[in-house]
Formats: C-alpha cells, sequence, structure tokens
C-alpha cells in the first residue's frame, strides 16, 4: 500500500483544490431582444446568433 513520505503541506492541498471551485455562469442581455441568455449561444426566443437567424420560428401551420 502506497503511503505519503511526507504530510502534505496546508497551501500545497489548496493549490491542487484550486480549480475545484465553481465558475460562474456567464449570462449577458441579448442586444435585439433584451433578454438574458448565455454568452455564444443562440438565443432561443428570437433565433438569431451574432445578426443571423439560425432558427425559423414555429408558426401554427408548421408544427
Amino acid at each position: 500500500m502506497a503511503v505519503p513520505k511526507r504530510k502534505t503541506s496546508v497551501s500545497k492541498r489548496n493549490m491542487r483544490r484550486s480549480h475545484d471551485s465553481l465558475k460562474k455562469i456567464n449570462i449577458i442581455l441579448d442586444k435585439d431582444s433584451g433578454e438574458p441568455r448565455l454568452s455564444h449561444r443562440i438565443d432561443l426566443s428570437t433565433g438569431m446568433y451574432k445578426g443571423r437567424e439560425i432558427l425559423k420560428k414555429k408558426t401554427k401551420e408548421n408544427n
């Protein structure tokens, strides 16, 4: 069984855990619709991304 030769210091332990923290979500307000959305994602309410229409809006005829 592997046993550590030296005690891991508090500094080394915390440096190892530095990447374990939660990252905050980058929510922005959309320029066109004004609704919050994730950056670098399609706005689902309008179907626009980078000024281009990516998704077509559904109508009652196209269900």
